[in-house]
């Protein structure tokens, strides 16, 4: 998933950005919480507290690494050399959490929280691109407006 994920964020990066394409991908996730209708998956609120907390934690490289620029009139994700690092890095954060969690929590349960912490990453940064990508948006804008005043 990860070399997956690395080459669709360097497509990615060939393309203009947009409001659908940074909304669309925690959308398309959200779908898996239907594993939470199965008693196996479900876990304790404290749980996913804990499992969102540290989404949102993780979220914070990948949205230190996620930046826009404008290029001839489009607003277009700025490819990151340090992103497939920190994608591998957590990667195999998860990977050692996840053998260390699973030896006390069953395996129904370590799935569950790994989702949700999955889900509270992606979005947290697809909210903070999102942000980013409005404000330039909106400057973008401003800006057309006033050189059309002129």
């Amino acid at each position: 998933m990860a070399v997956g994920m690395i080459f669709v964020r360097m497509r990615a990066a060939k393309k203009p950005a947009s409001v659908k394409k940074i909304i669309l991908p925690p959308m398309f996730m959200s779908t898996g919480a239907l594993m939470f209708v199965f008693p196996v998956f479900r876990v304790g609120w404290s749980q996913v507290a804990e499992a969102l907390l540290v989404g949102i934690i993780f979220s914070i490289f990948l949205i230190r690494t996620s930046k826009f620029e404008v290029r001839e009139g489009d607003i277009y994700l700025k490819p990151s050399k340090a992103f497939v690092g920190i994608l591998f890095g957590l990667l195999a954060l998860r990977i050692v959490l996840k053998l260390i969690i699973g030896q006390s929590i069953s395996f129904g349960e370590t799935s569950g929280m790994f989702f949700l912490l999955a889900f509270g990453m992606i979005v947290t940064w697809r909210l903070a691109m999102l942000k980013e990508y409005l404000k330039l948006e909106k400057s973008m804008n401003v800006k057309s407006s006033v050189v059309h005043r002129a």
